[in-house]
């Protein structure tokens, strides 16, 4: 391989000899390779068939981008992209329909699942950490039809997110005043996006790891604010604690009373939870440009699920603890689309103990909030279709790159579907902001489906080649129960999410394909594919476990870490490392 390729992390066209098998004396299965490594990360690597550099296809070119992504940068882009404006603000619905503790149960048990998906992520990027590493493993694991609708149903759902957070910033804008045009505003937000995302990727990772920090800040003030003024360090000197608990109650009732009420007020905060809560789709996205992942992969999934988990969990707690279900101010904002953070449960109990200036605090960091996780679904989006384009699956004009390791071209065709938040210049905002949280809400569930049956492959396929997990970069707990968990819950909750359309009275053309639009569209996807490529099951024994394996192999033996360059960069690499 040459130098060029090591630094910047290629990943091979595919080689169709790289799925040749034959039996061995005792009818196992071996791979081309005469000698499966015994440990993936120390051992010797496969022998090369093919050399690198002539791997060729007619439909996929290689990939170019740069492994330049430090652990920090990973943690952050991860924590980037799931904290938006729900865990401030929209996590305030929740509230009224389910009350404090269904919204704190709801949290906490969705994060078990979110556990689940982490778990089998990890295993599978730390051992193969490429470009679009979930998408390409459906591909190759499950079925080609499988990584076609996975790799397409992640990239709608990034690319509509865009938008989401592009309304969501203008909203908060208007919070302070009204003489932005829309249409201006989100010319600049746009405009920001390409910059950062046009940019070499260390730089898309210093701007999200910064506003990402911010986010984390935020939320950690906002945590110990909870705890002073719920104990009396508040100007009304009313040390209310768990006072909204009792009065008017741990339990919202919702569309019925009594027990069925209280259950669909914790289905809706449940909802709310599977929409608001990710992480490890976003933290593998960057395995391809992070530099010596077999290392920090495994550390940065760690660190963003538990300090996620961590931050919702408490954040369900706190504004449980702040403002009542029923509060007339917070029921008002939702009810009018008031702008910004006004809807927030922390902006609605500081004006209820008459605090200043902290509401406008806190409607700043959560316009960055707002456009970092937009920032984030940039960078996921086009990633996805860069690696779509990698596996013959999109146009192979998306896997084109700049000098600085960029594929532009997918950049680009995600700021232009951003464009769609222009219809907030001729709708009410807070309707097209409800579109797109309907229709992205069942797209994130299907993805965490497809990663844990493409993980339940890759067991099956460990076990029928022979591999010991234990030789593996990281091993993964509790598999493959985990992946059975998280595959039930996210399988169910993908039909749970539209179910009020059914409900007497409820029945609504437009959200009802809001919530099942991509549940029908996926299954169209495979099949179609599967018809016209004429694709297979892919069985155990025949699965590639080698593709690409030998490129991370002499990547991670040839590494070299870069020394921080001040006493600065050695404390944030050793925060965050």
């Amino acid at each position: 391989m040459s130098s060029s390729a090591v630094d910047h992390g290629v990943d091979g066209a595919r080689d169709p000899s790289v799925s040749s098998f034959r039996s061995g004396k005792d009818g196992a299965p071996l791979a081309k390779y005469s000698t499966p490594p015994n440990n993936f990360e120390k051992g010797s690597p496969p022998e090369k068939g093919t050399p690198i550099t002539s791997r060729e296809s007619p439909f996929v070119a290689g990939d170019q981008t740069h492994r330049k992504l430090k652990s920090r940068h990973i943690q952050l882009i991860g924590i980037g992209g799931t904290i938006g404006t729900a865990l401030y603000v929209q996590i305030g619905r929740g509230l009224m329909n389910g009350g404090p503790a269904s919204l704190f149960m709801a949290f906490t048990i969705w994060c078990t699942f979110i556990l689940a998906v982490t778990l089998c992520m990890a295993e599978m990027v730390t051992y193969l950490p490429i470009s679009s590493p979930f998408i390409r493993f459906a591909g190759r694991y499950v079925d080609d039809a499988m990584g076609f609708a996975a790799g397409w149903n992640f990239f709608v759902f990034e690319a509509a997110m865009v938008p989401f957070e592009i309304t969501a910033c203008n909203v908060i804008i208007h919070y302070w005043t009204d003489i932005i045009p829309t249409a201006a505003m989100i010319v600049i937000i746009m405009g920001l996006y390409g910059l950062i995302n046009l940019l070499a990727v260390k730089w898309y990772g210093e701007a999200e790891f910064w506003s990402a920090l911010g986010k984390m800040l935020l939320i950690v003030g906002l945590l110990i604010f909870t705890f002073i003024v719920m104990l009396g360090g508040n100007p009304l000197h009313d040390r209310f604690g768990f006072r909204y608990w009792s009065e008017p109650g741990a339990f919202a009732t919702l569309y019925h009373d009594g027990a069925l009420g209280r259950f669909l007020g914790f289905l809706q905060c449940l909802i709310l939870a599977s929409f608001t809560i990710a992480g490890p789709d976003y933290v593998s996205m960057a395995a391809g440009e992070a530099e010596n992942p077999r290392v920090i992969m495994p550390r940065a999934f760690n660190a963003v699920f538990y300090r996620l988990t961590t931050f919702f969990v408490l954040g369900s707690l706190a504004v449980g603890i702040l403002v009542p279900y029923d509060d007339a101010e917070m029921m008002a904002a939702f009810s009018a689309g008031k702008p910004g953070a006004a809807a927030s449960p922390y902006v609605v109990a500081m004006n209820r103990l008459q605090i200043r200036i902290l509401p406008d605090i806190v409607n700043a960091m959560v316009l960055t909030a707002a456009f970092s996780a937009g920032n984030s679904y940039v960078y996921c989006a086009s990633r996805s279709l860069f690696g779509l384009a990698l596996e013959g699956k999109a146009p192979r004009i998306f896997t084109r790159c700049n000098r600085l390791g960029v594929p532009y071209n997918a950049v680009l065709l995600v700021l232009a579907i951003a464009l769609l938040s222009l219809l907030q210049v001729s709708n009410n905002a807070a309707i097209v902001l409800q579109w797109f949280v309907n229709l992205v809400t069942a797209s994130q569930l299907i993805n965490f489906s497809a990663i844990c049956v493409t993980y339940l492959r890759w067991y099956s396929a460990l076990r029928a080649q022979g591999i010991n997990r234990d030789d593996l970069p990281y091993r993964a707990m509790c598999q493959p129960y985990a992946a059975w968990y998280g595959l039930t819950g996210c399988f169910i909750m993908t039909f749970v999410g539209g179910y009020t359309v059914f409900l007497p009275g409820n029945w609504n053309v437009p959200t009802f394909l809001f919530s099942y639009t991509m549940i029908f569209v996926c299954p169209i996807l495979f099949l179609g594919y599967k018809i016209v490529m004429r694709t297979h099951f892919r069985k155990a024994a025949t699965i590639d476990l080698y593709e690409n394996l030998d490129e991370i192999e002499e990547y991670q033996r040839n590494f070299v870490p870069t020394k921080p360059s001040n006493a600065f960069e050695r404390f944030l690499d050793w925060l965050f490392g």
